[in-house]
């Protein structure tokens, strides 16, 4: 599964694997494709290095990414505090309300809330690529659009590759005006952040607006004959990132959350607001359904709505509260139906990649 973005970047297989664990990047890697660190999780400086030090240490000499939330426009001396005293009261007091009524217990005192607002935070983001850039990473994307200019010059001056996501072909020619070097089209059915046009309509779509840059196929790809169907349509890798939630490297530590992910079918998620206040695809929970009833407040923009439901969420995830508990996660969970090893996951998506090479060949008398 080679591309020219693939061999420019020296890995054996055109698969990007988005993942905010270091053991299941590393993983990604090694079996051929490239492993992408999800960094919004962690705050600046010392806890990105300690996990880059690992990612560098098992991989294998092999290559590897990171993936940061930066905002394209730069807003100067906005804190955590300042955002917090935007929320609303009544929205708080909805979030106690729907933990109260499902016996969701308090944290422990001094207990800090596992899920940060922190990562949203342009100077965080700043603060990390400082970190980054010490790493031979070879591919730096962006989930929230364009990066600053000179972010994208810095990691130009260290020879990386920036990458973007876009869900239109409108967004993805802003990133192409804006330098970029990979534009990753992600569609409707992928987790987390993604919009409304369906990945076989957006690839071509997006390949066809930005030609000549590369682009990677997203959202929905869990099968070697998806990832032939994505460089039909004239991506040159794709970007898979719910696949390895069930990985044996994840480790998830909610055995709750690993039953609902395994028992889930593909009509299970929904796009919700009720995360991060942007529409982000997820597991459906009575945590999403109460963000979307009518007699609710509704949620907020972001990043009001992380900071608000953040200590909700790993009081949720810590008591593994099962009618709350979800997790951003795309439609190809309906194929997530056993743990295993990265390694046997990349296995069965070679093993397809063939089958559909080989269907084709037969179709077209090559065979």
């Amino acid at each position: 599964m080679q591309t020219e973005l693939s061999t420019r970047l020296g890995v054996e297989h055109a698969v990007f694997g988005f993942t905010p664990f270091p053991a299941v990047a590393a993983a990604i890697s090694r079996a051929g494709g490239l492993g992408v660190l999800g960094a919004v999780r962690y705050g600046a400086g010392e806890e990105l290095a300690r996990d880059l030090d690992w990612l560098e240490a098992h991989a294998d000499g092999r290559p590897y990414g990171l993936d940061v939330v930066m905002p394209a426009k730069k807003v100067e001396g906005v804190t955590e505090a300042d955002i917090e005293a935007m929320i609303p009261e009544g929205h708080r007091a909805f979030v106690r309300d729907t933990l109260a009524k499902h016996g969701v217990p308090e944290l422990a005192e001094g207990e800090a809330s596992g899920w940060r607002i922190t990562g949203w935070l342009e100077q965080v983001a700043r603060d990390q690529l400082d970190v980054a850039f010490d790493y031979p990473v070879k591919l730096l994307a962006n989930a929230l659009g364009s990066p600053p200019s000179d972010v994208v010059a810095r990691a130009h001056d260290h020879g990386i590759l920036v990458a973007a996501l876009a869900g239109s072909a409108r967004h993805a020619l802003h990133h192409k005006e804006a330098g970029l070097d990979v534009i990753v089209a992600q569609g409707y059915e992928a987790g987390g952040h993604t919009g409304e046009i369906a990945s076989m309509v957006l690839t071509p779509e997006v390949v066809r607006a930005v030609d000549p840059l590369p682009v990677l196929a997203a959202g929905g790809i869990g099968s070697g004959e998806q990832i032939a169907a994505g460089l039909a349509l004239g991506a040159q890798g794709v970007w898979i990132g719910s696949l390895w939630l069930t990985t044996e490297e994840a480790g998830l530590p909610s055995a709750a959350l690993i039953r609902k992910l395994l028992a889930a079918g593909s009509g299970d998620t929904v796009r919700s607001r009720a995360l991060t206040g942007k529409p982000a695809r997820q597991l459906r929970t009575e945590w999403t359904d109460a963000w979307e009833d009518p007699a609710g407040p509704g949620p907020l923009p972001m990043p009001l709505q992380g900071l608000l439901v953040a200590e909700a969420v790993s009081r949720i995830q810590k008591y593994e509260v099962e009618p709350l508990l979800g997790t951003p996660v795309g439609q190809i969970v309906g194929r997530m139906d056993s743990v295993r090893p990265v390694q046997a996951v990349f296995d069965e998506l070679t093993r397809g990649f063939e089958r559909a090479i080989d269907r084709v060949n037969r179709i077209a008398g090559r065979a």
